[in-house]
């Protein structure tokens, strides 16, 4: 768990001046995928009930890893309070297993919390280059963040079978709900006038913005270019892959699989036919990126030619 902001946020009546609010994000150790509360201010009873609306929501937690900030450390010692209370008016020694316990990163290491401070970033650094200085109402500002924390969690990690005619990945959203996650289809804002469009279509067009920026980062960094003398795989026949598009709308990712491939002169890889849902089209390799975890390579303990999750490494 971790915080990031302040951000102006305006009341919901619209009137009055804007207020600080923070938004807190808890990242899953196993499947990486992020959950985003909304936090009123930096106390410790703010810390709890937001812990306590992620256990409502996404269920039993057994182990909290944060930082040293006043806030975890205030509220870890509120809950371990609670819980002695509890145990000792029921005497239900079975409740132990269920209580949440808490672990701290040593002080001023940030570093320690690089899975969840890579999320930090993804959710601040395209936040504020897209919201710039403009302050949403208290609907507005849960709006957008739940669709940033939808777009988060929507990023392909692997195939989901080996099957020549399956174009579909393995999302963290898949963890979640079972399923794609999935966004209700809106028209395409990005070209438009923003000092036309009303606060709805404005937010709408924010989140539009942010999928594009966040979008090209994360395929640019699943595309690793490495140094000449560092050798690198080449892609295969029947690898599922990630186009790189600019026009797709939001928590949808162009998928295909490779049916052919054009070696150069070196013998290296160089163009490939891949096949989706859509066509047939080719491409060059810089137009193409290779999925985070290759069932293949994870099986054979090969690292070197697995890209790396962003939201795993900052």
């Amino acid at each position: 768990m971790d915080y990031c902001g302040p951000f102006l946020v305006r009341p919901l009546s619209g009137k009055g001046a804007s207020v600080k609010m923070y938004v807190g994000l808890f990242v899953c150790l196993v499947i990486k995928a992020v959950h985003f509360e909304i936090i009123a201010d930096l106390s410790s009873a703010a810390c709890i009930n937001a812990v306590k609306r992620f256990v409502a929501r996404r269920g039993r937690v057994r182990e909290l890893h944060c930082d040293n900030g006043t806030a975890f450390v205030g509220a870890d010692r509120e809950l371990r309070l609670l819980r002695k209370e509890f145990l000792r008016q029921l005497d239900a020694e079975e409740w132990t297993t269920y209580c949440l316990e808490s672990r701290f990163i040593p002080a001023r290491s940030p570093h320690f919390g690089g899975i969840w401070e890579a999320g930090i970033k993804s959710f601040k650094f395209h936040f504020r280059r897209i919201m710039g200085n403009r302050s949403f109402s208290v609907d507005q500002f849960l709006t957008v963040a739940a669709q940033i924390e939808s777009i988060l969690n929507s990023r392909p990690l692997s195939p989901l079978s080996e099957s020549p005619t399956d174009y579909s990945a393995l999302t963290p959203g898949h963890f979640l709900i079972g399923e794609p996650l999935f966004s209700i289809p809106e028209p395409d804002l990005t070209d438009q006038n923003p000092n036309r469009l009303n606060r709805f279509k404005e937010m709408t067009r924010s989140v539009q913005d942010l999928w594009r920026c966040w979008k090209r980062d994360y395929i640019s960094q699943l595309h690793q270019r490495t140094k000449w003398r560092d050798s690198f795989p080449n892609v295969r026949i029947g690898q599922l892959v990630l186009l790189k598009k600019d026009n797709c709308p939001p928590l949808q990712w162009p998928l295909g699989r490779i049916v052919e491939t054009v070696n150069g002169k070196d013998g290296r890889v160089r163009v490939v036919v891949i096949k989706t849902i859509s066509g047939t089209y080719k491409r060059a390799i810089t137009e193409i990126a290779v999925l985070p975890i290759d069932p293949d390579e994870a099986e054979n303990g090969d690292k070197t030619t697995t890209a790396s999750d962003p939201i795993q490494t900052p």
